[in-house]
């Protein structure tokens, strides 16, 4: 089927609209839920007695979880329903996190985390191989760009909504403890409205035009002919491809400087600033809000450019260099936050291209078994750096030696994606 170009335009223009906002709610509640405990230790703990070694266990149990169901997950979404998958992870995670505001013990904290995990387990690698459904690999990183965006943007919007939760006590719950409830319900109800409003695959969408829908389908089955045309591989093989492990290794890196970075930072600044826990969330919700802006650019410029993996490796390497200038000594709280929100602008622009460059070269299914198997160690990078941060602070670490780590992740995950071997897009690419 052919269609005009200004067709063609109107119907990517359709698709996005009808697809980039459900999935933007969709994975911004899931990062709001996994990370609003960031939010709440700084009443949660005190509460608790809880101490930052066992707040970063508990914090790092969510992601030993999480990976259990990372490549079932991707498979699930290739070979079943996105629909009834996406539902069902957002119905038990948002009945899951608003339990969080229950517990009791760092036994009863940890539980509740480690459930979070499984329940959210697979949504992001599914997120990864729903999009190459819908959008053909050169448009790809732009759609990832719109998913990432609500990474910063949930962060953003949680801060200072957490600041405001925190001094609320009503019918006898702490503000620590609403904060979980009112930000895990909307996830469960968005989970009813997913099974009604999300479509596995364009040959379902009736919003489309006959023609536009045999168009798309016929555009995606070219792509995945022509990858197949290269050779088939099998799904052991891509777990032995050299580019699937750096991938793996160099996210693993990063994340450990990442994850523990978005989770601690509200504790950081606080230390940083000498400032109350709502200023400390304030501070942090700007810091998030900077990511938003460089989230977007970096998958429109590497889908431009077709050097997504230039751009992951140049916005890690500059959260390295910016994370490690905040932490030179005599600099004033203000200059440091300054550092601080030029580091979010590079900490969030590498993960649009870099979820791109698997997507681009594999087969379905095998894509979809890579896909897993990076986020497992994206993942465990989450577990590992908020339990060392968390041992660190323990040990009597200073919040700047604990960003000089940080920095440290950063850097290398940079020098191991750099070594992936890539091709300009011009087809189909290899990765």
């Amino acid at each position: 089927m052919t269609l005009t170009a200004d067709q063609i335009s109107a119907m990517r223009r359709k698709v996005s609209w009808r697809l980039l906002p459900l999935v933007i709610l969709m994975y911004l509640l899931a990062y709001l839920d996994r990370a609003n405990v960031g939010f709440a230790k700084l009443r949660m703990a005190p509460a608790l007695n809880l101490s930052d070694e066992a707040f970063g266990l508990g914090i790092g149990i969510f992601f030993i979880g999480y990976v259990a169901l990372e490549i079932p997950g991707a498979i699930l979404v290739e070979r079943w329903s996105a629909r009834k998958w996406f539902s069902r992870i957002l119905i038990t995670w948002g009945l899951i996190s608003a339990m969080t505001a229950f517990v009791r013990t760092p036994g009863e904290f940890n539980l509740v985390r480690f459930l979070l995990g499984v329940a959210e387990g697979g949504f992001f690698p599914g997120i990864i191989v729903y999009f190459t459904h819908w959008f053909p690999y050169k448009h790809r990183a732009t759609a990832m760009s719109g998913l990432i965006v609500a990474v910063p943007f949930s962060l953003a919007l949680g801060a200072p909504l957490s600041a405001l939760l925190l001094d609320v006590n009503w019918l006898g719950l702490q503000g620590w403890q609403w904060l979980f409830i009112l930000e895990g319900l909307p996830a469960f109800f968005l989970g009813i409205a997913v099974l009604f409003l999300l479509t596995d695959r364009p040959h379902q969408a009736k919003w489309l035009t006959p023609d536009e829908r045999a168009y798309l389908a016929e555009e995606l089955a070219a792509e995945a002919r022509a990858k197949d045309s290269t050779g088939k591989i099998s799904v052991l093989q891509a777990l032995k491809m050299r580019n699937v492990w750096l991938l793996a290794l160099g996210i693993f890196a990063t994340n450990t400087g990442g994850y523990a970075l978005g989770f601690w930072l509200p504790t950081t600044v606080k230390g940083l600033s000498g400032g109350s826990d709502q200023s400390a969330l304030v501070y942090s919700g700007l810091f998030y809000s900077c990511g938003l802006l460089s989230t977007i650019v970096s998958g429109r410029a590497s889908d431009h450019t077709g050097h997504h993996k230039w751009h992951s490796v140049a916005g890690m390497a500059g959260a390295a260099v910016l994370l490690a200038i905040s932490t030179i000594p005599g600099q004033s709280f203000g200059v440091v936050m300054m550092w601080l929100c030029l580091t979010a602008l590079a900490a969030y622009s590498w993960p649009p291209p870099f979820w791109a460059l698997p997507t681009i070269s594999l087969t379905s299914t095998v894509a979809a078994v890579a896909i897993g198997f990076i986020n497992i160690f994206a993942n465990l990078a989450g577990y590992l750096g908020n339990h060392l941060i968390g041992w660190m602070r323990g040990q009597g670490a200073t919040d700047r030696a604990c960003l000089v780590f940080l920095a440290s992740c950063y850097l290398v995950g940079a020098i191991i994606v750099s070594q992936v071997q890539t091709k300009k897009q011009s087809s189909v690419p290899a990765v």
